[in-house]
């Protein structure tokens, strides 16, 4: 199912320029203001070194929370009927789905960290943290591509799945550490936050990306969070995957 995903990027790969779009502008315009604005505390770095990071986390969420709708369609053509029909695993059929997704991500981390090097970001040249990167990228298009599926399993109809997703993008987005610290939120919202995988996926990609206070035990616990509920959510797809169809 990767490999397929990987096939349909060769031939067309308008998607993944059309995406680019919206994290470009993001840093063109909103990171640029803000970098002279200086109003959000972040350290030793520039507020848009701060924020690559956050955007290209942004774009991965962006990316992978739609991804259940894919399901939809494929059910309305009868190819999820044919994959269930099959002996594979139900298990390995939602993991190739979130392998998909995290493949697809890849390009669009590319991207920006290409445009946050020509926008003067200093990055981390060490190839390690480059792969670690990327590596982070595809392990939270996976959490959040799963996450998407399952509820597309439940609600299975595209209008809703793309209205939920739609709500929970933003929250997700903006209680997060993606464009400002967890530090300077409200009590209430640094709780949330804390409980938000992205914040994990941003601060995970921000330490490797941008190499400024880079602590082996946070970076652990960065992956090790997304590990753990990524397999989660994958375990209670493959339970609700074969709902898609009744």
């Amino acid at each position: 199912m990767a490999e397929w995903e990987i096939r349909k990027i060769r031939h067309d790969a308008s998607d993944l320029v059309m995406r680019a779009v919206q994290p470009t502008l993001w840093l063109l315009i909103f990171g640029e203001v803000f970098t002279r604005v200086r109003a959000i505390p972040t350290g030793n770095v520039s507020y848009l070194a701060f924020m690559s990071p956050g955007i290209l986390s942004q774009s991965v969420l962006f990316i992978s929370i739609f991804a259940g709708i894919a399901i939809i369609w494929e059910r309305d053509l009868g190819v999820i009927h044919k994959f269930l029909a099959s002996p594979t695993p139900r298990g390995a059929l939602v993991l190739g789905k979130a392998l998909s997704t995290g493949i697809r991500s890849i390009p669009q981390a590319i991207v920006i960290y290409l445009l946050a090097f020509i926008l003067g970001v200093h990055l981390n040249p060490n190839p390690l943290a480059i792969l670690g990167v990327l590596f982070m990228a595809l392990m939270g298009a996976a959490c959040f591509s799963t996450l998407s599926l399952i509820i597309a399993c439940l609600l299975k109809t595209r209008d809703r799945v793309m209205g939920i997703g739609q709500v929970i993008t933003m929250p997700m987005f903006f209680a997060s550490n993606a464009i400002y610290p967890i530090d300077i939120m409200p009590p209430w919202l640094q709780v949330i936050a804390r409980v938000n995988p992205l914040t994990y996926v941003v601060d995970g990609i921000r330490m490797l990306m941008i190499g400024e206070g880079i602590n082996a035990t946070s970076l652990i616990t960065d992956f090790g969070v997304i590990f753990v509920v990524t397999t989660v959510l994958i375990i209670i797809g493959a339970q609700l995957y074969p709902r898609i169809v009744q």
